[in-house]
């Protein structure tokens, strides 16, 4: 095989592998995402608080209003056991951090499957293919 198929399967394997991340983890890295960008996490640590987290829809953003002020909550049953609240500064930090993460992935995807390019210096480059 050349490396340019061997690099593409590498970096098909890593992919289906991050794929296949436990719901725990992925939850996880998202909460870490909305630490960093200002989200406050919120035990649900009495039953009053429990019951309301359960009326939202896991692992989900939902938008409400408070005091004239538009508000972001986000329920995790799984790993936390919190509700996180943010402002609208907030959730635009955690969009653009989602954004930086995925273009960097997606760069380092290119660059692997680019490190190993075959060199047509020697032959002038790709001319016009015989098969």
């Amino acid at each position: 095989m050349t490396s340019r198929v061997v690099a593409a399967l590498a970096v098909s394997l890593g992919l289906a592998l991050a794929g296949c991340q436990s719901t725990p983890q992925a939850v996880q890295q998202k909460e870490d995402l909305l630490s960093a960008a200002g989200f406050v996490p919120q035990p649900a640590n009495t039953p009053q608080r429990l019951a309301a987290m359960k009326k939202l829809p896991p692992n989900k953003f939902v938008q409400q209003t408070k005091n004239a002020e538009i508000v972001y909550v986000y329920a995790d049953p799984i790993v936390c056991q919190c509700v996180y609240f943010g402002s609208q500064a907030a959730y635009a930090q955690f969009r653009q951090m989602v954004f930086a993460q995925k273009l960097a992935n997606e760069q380092q995807m290119t660059a692997v499957m680019n490190q190993d390019a075959f060199d047509f210096g020697p032959w002038g480059g790709p001319g016009p293919f015989m098969y």
